[in-house]
């Protein structure tokens, strides 16, 4: 399977080698959505909340775990114990995305490309490097808190 992020391999944003072939397997799992831009998920709980209320503006509540394809973790909410509230426009494209298909009560896992996430300068802290692909295990607890 070709993926949709490989047309453009000489941007600096570009996805490592590594997680480009972490991706194209993972593409390849039964549970697993891939659209045209490149974002993967697979839906882990199904929510009650209506559907197409999420806009890139709508304040939601969440909980996430990000890791890297290695399996490390590089932030939770979960482990803090508490969910954040942000409106899909103000993260990362590949949570944007899946956001605004979401409802509330979802949780899904989101397979990340670096062209949708950190792309080539990677996270303020270090923890996430340029081109690294992302796992983020994400719930929407309220839309609109």
């Amino acid at each position: 399977m070709k993926l949709a992020f490989k047309r453009w391999p000489d941007t600096p944003n570009k996805t490592s080698p590594e997680g480009y072939v972490w991706l194209e397997a993972n593409a390849r799992r039964e549970d697993v959505v891939v659209l045209p831009s490149g974002l993967q998920y697979r839906v882990l709980e199904e929510g009650t909340g209506p559907t197409g209320r999420i806009t890139k503006d709508t304040p939601c509540s969440c909980h996430y775990e990000g890791k890297l394809i290695d399996g490390t973790v590089f932030d939770s909410s979960i482990k803090r114990g508490k969910p954040i509230t942000f409106a899909p426009k103000q993260v990362i494209r590949g949570w944007t995305e899946a956001m605004g298909m979401m409802r509330e009560g979802d949780r899904w896992e989101l397979f990340i490309p670096a062209e949708l996430g950190y792309g080539g300068r990677g996270s303020p802290s270090g923890s996430i490097k340029p081109g690294d692909a992302l796992i983020f295990e994400m719930k929407i607890e309220r839309v609109n808190p």
